[in-house]
Formats: structure tokens, C-alpha cells, sequence
């Protein structure tokens, strides 16, 4: 009887031990089904006003540039203590001196001379005058008459000739000091006192300091965004075309201003690419810390163009193609959407039409994006703008 009662009791107590633990386990909450819509990032179209820039660069150039050449040779007497290089100098200064002695001398034998030819053309004035009268009163040939006549013409001639004689005499004087043509510096000189120079031996090189130059290649693809032609009316002083130019020097950055002053007037076969000069006023004047502008300084440039109206700007990720983008409309879904493209620069896109302000654009990148697929956004407030 036992064999069989405890079995029994045991298989009671298990089925009832499993009721309780059914009856009191955890229970199952339905839950909302998650969707499976791809989080993206957007940015809001908003339309601009925006100048086109276009960026450049170029080494500083002096806008005009002389080899100094003695007119008179002689020893060199003297030497302006910015005849050196670097020196600055300004316009009429006397740079350097030729010793003068000899050219002292030939304007007094000149002088001379052209006193000797006044007298022999007064002799000759009046040997001419008495042999008119003496004709008019048939006392004297016609061979004696000729012969007055042509010494009155050799004897004007040698005055001529003598003062021109005093002329250059004059300006030899004068050429034995240099002067400076303009307001400038030195950028090197081979001469010292004592040394002997040529007439037409390039003994330095200066350059003013009233502007500089840069001369900067663009693409030509770049002339559409800047108010720049290859014709002779290109440019106008109505219209100027203003450039920044900036240089790191001694551990900083600086600017100056500029403006594109004119084209080289033709394209580089090889590179498609025209050179523009900008020219810098006073590049040597000093404004706070800011260094001058010297020559030979490698600079960046920023052009700046033409304005447009109404350009929504844009990453560079978010141009699917040549000229589409995603839209993300009101309903969540993603729009495949044709645009305009003015312009690709570096990392951003500048669209011209095919956006409306406020609409939410796609930067996320998608590999199998669908026209009208769902798509989730990051919460308004966290949406990118621009």
C-alpha cells in the first residue's frame, strides 16, 4: 500500500509546486514594434546672400625694378650710407658720386671754345656785311662775296657745334652724381669708394617701395566668379576687384589689402590657368605689429568676386551625384531632389535653385537609399544649421 501511496502523494505535491510557481512567476508585456528606419543626420536649407572668393597664391614683387648704371665712367668719391642692401633711399637722393675733376675740366674747355666761336662768328657777321656793301657798289668780286657768305655759314656751324660741345659737358657734370629715381631700396650693390666704374656697367639693383605686386594664377574655370575679362575694359576703377593677402611671419598671421589691378591677357596652354597682378599700396608701411610686405614674400590669396543671391551652402557629402541631394520631407520620408550647382570649394557645395528655405537636407551617407524610403532625424533642436 505504501509503494503506491507515495508515489501518488510525490506526483500531487510536483504538479502542485509547478501551479505555484506558474501562478506566481513574471508575466509578459506586449511591446510597440521598433522600427527599422535608418537614423540620419540633416542641415536646414537656408538661402544666402554670398560673395564668391576664390583662393590663390603668389610671391611679392616690386612693381618696378632698375639696374643702377653710371652715365660717366670715373673712382667713386662717395658712397649714401643706403647704399646697401636693404637700404631705403628717397627719390633725388644722392646715392653715390663719381669724381667730378674731369668733367669740371671739359665744361670749361667748352666753355671756352664756345667763347672762341661767338668771336669768330662776329668777325665773320661783319666780313660778311662789308662785302654786301661793297657789292652794292660793284668795288668787289663776286668770288670775294661767296667766300665772306661761306665763312659766316662754318663760322654759325662751329657755334652750333660747340654748344652742344657745352651741353653734354653740362650733363657729364651732372651724371657724376646718381640720384635716385624714385622712392625706393636696394636689393644688392657691387660698388665701394675708390673703385673705378664704366659708363654703362650695372653697379646695383633697386626697386621702389611705392607698390608691390603679386602675381597670382587662377583657373579659368574661377573668371565666372569674379568680375575679371581678358578684354581691355576687363577692369575698372567702378568695378574693383579687392584680394586679401596673408603670410605667416615671425610665429604669426597677418593681412594686407590689395586690389586686381589687371590680367597677363592670355591662358598657360598647359595649365588653363591665367595670372592676375594685385598690387598693394605702401606695402612697406608700418600699422601696429603688422611686418611690411617685403619682397619675396610667399602669400595667400583670397580674391574676392561677384555677389549671388539666394545660395544655400552645403557639405560636400550631401551631393549624391553631379547635381542630386536626399530631402527628408515633413513625413519623414527620403526625397530624391535634382539641384543647381554654382560651385564645389574644398569640403562645401554652393547650390543656386532646387531648395526651398527650411527644407531638411540628407548629410549622412546612405548605400542603398530608396526615393520615399522612412527615414528617423536626430530631434529638431538638434538639427545642423547653417
Amino acid at each position: 500500500m505504501k509503494r503506491v501511496v507515495l508515489p501518488l502523494i510525490i506526483i500531487i505535491a510536483g504538479f502542485g509546486l509547478a501551479v505555484a510557481l506558474i501562478a506566481t512567476g513574471p508575466k509578459l508585456e506586449p511591446k510597440a514594434v521598433v522600427s527599422l528606419a535608418p537614423l540620419v543626420r540633416v542641415t536646414t536649407a537656408e538661402p544666402i546672400r554670398l560673395q564668391m572668393t576664390t583662393a590663390t597664391h603668389g610671391t611679392v614683387e616690386p612693381r618696378t625694378e632698375s639696374e643702377l648704371i653710371p652715365e660717366v665712367s670715373g673712382r667713386i668719391t662717395s658712397i649714401s650710407e643706403a647704399m646697401v642692401s636693404g637700404g631705403f633711399f628717397n627719390q633725388n637722393d644722392v646715392l653715390l658720386s663719381i669724381d667730378p675733376l674731369d668733367y669740371a675740366e671739359a665744361l670749361e674747355q667748352a666753355k671756352a671754345s664756345l667763347a672762341r666761336s661767338e668771336s669768330e662768328l662776329d668777325n665773320a657777321q661783319k666780313a660778311h656785311k662789308r662785302q654786301l656793301d661793297l657789292a652794292r657798289r660793284d668795288l668787289t668780286s663776286d668770288a670775294q662775296k661767296d667766300d665772306a657768305a661761306n665763312r659766316l655759314s662754318i663760322a654759325k656751324a662751329s657755334v652750333r657745334e660747340v654748344k652742344a660741345r657745352l651741353s653734354r659737358a653740362e650733363r657729364d657734370l651732372l651724371r657724376t652724381e646718381i640720384r635716385a629715381p624714385y622712392d625706393g631700396r636696394v636689393r644688392s650693390e657691387k660698388v665701394d669708394v675708390g673703385q673705378f666704374v664704366n659708363r654703362g656697367s650695372a653697379i646695383a639693383m633697386i626697386y621702389a617701395t611705392d607698390l608691390s605686386e603679386v602675381r597670382l594664377p587662377i583657373n579659368d574655370e574661377e573668371l565666372a566668379f569674379i568680375d575679371l575679362s581678358l578684354s581691355a575694359d576687363g577692369i575698372t576703377e567702378n568695378t574693383p576687384v579687392t584680394v586679401t593677402l596673408k603670410a605667416d611671419f615671425a610665429g604669426a598671421e597677418h593681412a594686407w589689402q590689395g586690389e586686381i589691378t589687371r590680367t597677363e591677357g592670355e591662358l598657360d596652354p598647359n595649365t588653363r590657368m591665367l595670372n592676375v597682378i594685385a598690387q598693394v599700396e605702401n606695402p612697406y608701411e608700418q600699422m601696429g605689429d603688422r611686418p611690411p610686405l617685403a619682397v619675396g614674400l610667399f602669400v595667400d590669396a583670397e580674391i574676392h568676386g561677384a555677389m549671388f543671391d539666394n545660395i544655400v551652402v552645403l557639405p560636400r557629402v550631401a551631393l549624391r551625384s553631379e547635381n542630386q541631394v536626399y530631402i527628408v520631407d515633413s513625413a519623414g520620408k527620403l526625397r530624391f531632389r535634382e539641384v543647381d550647382v554654382l560651385r564645389i570649394v574644398e569640403e562645401e557645395v554652393f547650390i543656386q535653385a532646387g531648395l526651398a528655405p527650411g527644407e531638411l537636407v540628407c548629410i549622412s551617407p546612405l548605400d542603398a537609399a530608396i526615393d520615399g524610403m522612412p527615414v528617423r532625424i536626430p530631434d529638431t533642436t538638434d538639427v545642423a544649421k547653417r
